[in-house]
């Protein structure tokens, strides 16, 4: 039971509800490009992914390092902050790729409406994208 305590306290709990806070308007950024570039420009829904995530990975990106670790980040110079912001989105790139292959599968395989599929895809990500930058990106 000690060792869930300690597991429980390195995975910040705190700091995890605001990552995923930031994460769920993200969502909305995401999905709502998505759907955009998808239903109102006929792009291939793939395609329309691929980008909507990068967009959102940016806007993420900028609210976590302003709110989410702002107590890590202290007062950095531009060339650190573009540093950070480059690991963030070489991670989730990373998981933009679990999440495209989520959405692909889920999709093409099962045969949900894309959007729910997005869904699961931004979920299963939000997990590796959590875990790597906090060990990686935002780093004690």
């Amino acid at each position: 039971m000690k060792r869930l305590k300690t597991l429980w306290r390195s995975l910040e709990p705190k700091r995890f509800l605001k990552f995923c806070i930031v994460g769920l308007s993200g969502v909305g950024v995401n999905l709502g490009l998505l759907w955009l570039l998808t239903e109102h420009l006929g792009l291939f829904y793939l395609i329309s992914a691929a980008f909507s995530i990068e967009v959102s990975i940016i806007y993420n990106f900028i609210l976590n390092e302003f709110w989410t670790f702002r107590d890590r980040v202290g007062h950095s110079s531009d060339k650190i902050l573009l540093k950070r912001m480059a690991k963030f989105n070489m991670i989730c790139v990373a998981g933009a790729a679990i999440n495209i292959l989520v959405l692909a599968g889920l999709t093409e395989l099962l045969g949900l409406y894309y959007l729910i599929s997005a869904l699961f895809g931004i979920g299963i990500a939000t997990l590796w994208n959590y875990g790597m930058n906090i060990m990686w990106t935002w780093r004690r």
